[in-house]
């Protein structure tokens, strides 16, 4: 077999096979010339070295009652424990009168002492006009108010102080970040989040600003179907690659 060669930037030249795997790139007469830097015109390649980052993505069911977050460990998909223990993550935020922030079971668990702090079922809000929640409003214990825009916003009485709905989802969505980290032992920057299929544009942009003011770069906005049915065709071909093997 012919063997090509390969100058790489700021590197010593590499002699490979024409399918030897290069920076985790095969090279092959298939390999598309805009994969190099340039083709001289004695055949020599020339090409930059390319930057291998190794990201964490995690899925995000951001729901209203309860929350989990996922990801892709040894090529298959597992749900995250949170520090709790646990694999969900009550959608629940409440600031104390001492002004501290409690997100999960923690804030959960207090709510009976402290409702008019303690903002559960947010998700009904995210991306909404008040004009819109007239019946949702009267089912939850905190207020909900109407700002200048007739956008809503949520009172929080203790530092009298109101929240956008994306402002409260996002302390949800920091935390599973946080749980996935440790969990992974890595950072995680970069997500994709679920949502129900009938959420409508302002809800879908609402929902990815709660995850840029959580410090991650949404990648993409999947619907609960969508993602329901990629889910199964995953155990699917797992299952057909058990009974091919």
């Amino acid at each position: 077999m012919a063997t090509a060669q390969i100058n790489v930037l700021s590197t010593k030249p590499n002699f490979t096979t024409p399918r030897s795997a290069f920076f985790g790139q095969g090279l092959g007469r298939t390999t598309p010339l805009k994969a190099f830097v340039s083709v001289r015109p004695n055949g020599v390649r020339r090409v930059a070295p390319l930057r291998i980052v190794n990201e964490k993505v995690v899925g995000i069911d951001l729901g209203t009652t309860n929350s989990a977050v996922g990801v892709m460990e040894g090529g298959k998909p597992t749900i995250v424990t949170n520090v709790e223990g646990q694999r969900t993550t009550p959608s629940v935020v409440a600031y104390t009168k001492n002004v501290d922030r409690l997100v999960g079971q923690i804030a959960k668990r207090q709510a009976v002492v402290n409702l008019e702090n303690t903002f559960f079922s947010v998700k009904r809000f995210i991306g909404k006009r008040m004009s819109e929640v007239d019946e949702e409003s009267k089912q939850v214990l905190y207020k909900v108010v109407r700002d200048a825009n007739g956008n809503v916003k949520i009172d929080y009485p203790a530092i009298g102080k109101q929240f956008a709905a994306e402002e409260i989802s996002a302390q949800v969505l920091r935390k599973l970040v946080d749980d996935a980290s440790k969990f992974l032992n890595d950072k995680v920057g970069k997500a994709v989040i679920i949502v129900p299929a009938y959420f409508n544009d302002s809800q879908r942009t609402a929902t990815k600003d709660a995850g840029r003011i959580a410090g991650l770069e949404v990648l993409r906005i999947i619907n609960e179907p969508t993602a329901a049915s990629l889910a199964y065709g995953f155990d699917r071909k797992k299952c057909y690659q058990c009974f091919s093997t």
